[in-house]
């Protein structure tokens, strides 16, 4: 369930700047450039500077942004985070500085955007049916993968004792998720996390293959159970759990199948957490042994689930700068609201958010 619990720490733990008063766990979920949302989140936390990181958690683009915040923070603290994650999205989106062959062929694969509409997409769609990525991609390109290996320095990732990081990624043999620790990371493992398999060959790490970690964990909350002293959980959740609106064409039905799909795992862990927590307020457990989670969450309301699942794909500046204002909009009424709350109550309401 939701683990042995430590004993709560007293003093502000993680990344921490002279104004952090509280510490919490980031869960930050997956979601190609709808993960610009989680910049603007992250921008406004850091910018905020009362809120300390202890741990944090994320799949695919949380990876990314996860990461990316860490190696900005050794270089200059809670600026130097801000202008990383600035850098890393500027950088891969298709107006930014990084170009040549690998560019040109994912812009080849998906075609270019035109406000918001991927005029290639449906032809890309249609060519996966009949053929993976080891036939229209034998070279394994991956533009991404030059981004991370331009602006992260992993070893000195691997070192940063002061936050852990918990990247997931899916083993594709067993179907089982695959936590991946600070210590060890590198930019395969991130290039796992984010391998979706109708685009990229599955990544070879120590002899296993993996593809994207949202399939079975968007994020993984579980090692914050175990390995994070504090009792807090923020979720920046991208991809709505719930649709109004039944879907009715191909191309909703496909995008609809695919929220399902990347919130399965999230689903079953909050139902967890709701189930421990109601045991322990009924002292059927000790909270000697159990760790009550204290569950928040911040995601992007009706703008961001208006989004269609394809535009996931859309990496035009302007399109990343706008969820990014969207995410400080949020994080900021987020804080305004629910800033006293933490490491007291969760401000999440559980029931609600499984049934």
């Amino acid at each position: 369930m939701t683990g042995r619990k430590r004993s709560r720490v007293p003093q502000v733990k993680g990344l921490a700047g002279p104004k952090a008063e509280k510490s919490v766990n980031l869960a930050l979920q997956g979601g190609g450039a709808h993960g610009a949302f989680t910049w603007g989140v992250l921008d406004e936390i850091l910018a905020d500077g009362r809120i300390a990181i202890e741990a944090i958690t994320g799949a695919s683009a949380g990876a990314m942004n996860a990461v990316v915040l860490t190696e900005g923070w050794l270089d200059g603290g809670s600026d130097g985070a801000r202008t990383a994650l600035e850098n890393f999205w500027r950088r891969i989106s298709v107006d930014g500085k990084y170009g040549g062959s690998e560019r040109s062929l994912l812009d080849t694969m998906l075609g270019a955007w035109t406000d918001g509409r991927p005029p290639g997409l449906i032809w890309f769609e249609l060519l996966s049916k009949v053929a993976s990525p080891y036939d229209v991609n034998p070279l394994n390109i991956n533009p991404l993968r030059g981004v991370i290996a331009d602006l992260i320095d992993f070893s000195k990732v691997n070192g940063c004792a002061d936050v852990n990081l918990f990247i997931s990624a899916t083993n594709v043999r067993t179907g089982k998720i695959k936590i991946f620790t600070r210590e060890e990371l590198t930019a395969d493992h991130l290039m796992a996390s984010a391998c979706l398999p109708m685009l990229f060959q599955a990544v070879e790490i120590s002899g296993e293959a993996y593809w994207d970690g949202g399939y079975m964990g968007n994020p993984p909350l579980f090692p914050l159970f175990y390995e994070a002293a504090g009792d807090d959980i923020l979720l920046v959740q991208i991809n709505p759990l719930e649709r109004r609106e039944l879907p009715t064409n191909a191309r909703a039905i496909q995008d609809r199948l695919n929220e399902i799909t990347f919130n399965a795992s999230l689903l079953r862990e909050l139902r967890a957490i709701d189930f421990v927590n109601r045991l322990v307020d009924d002292g059927k457990l000790s909270t000697g042994d159990y760790k009550r989670v204290l569950m928040h969450r911040i995601d992007g309301g009706l703008p961001l689930a208006q989004l269609t699942s394809s535009s996931r794909l859309n990496s035009e500046w302007n399109f990343l700068l706008s969820l990014r204002d969207l995410g400080r909009t949020a994080a900021k009424r987020w804080l305004k609201r629910n800033y006293a709350a933490i490491g007291v109550q969760g401000t999440l309401d559980l029931k609600e958010a499984i049934s």
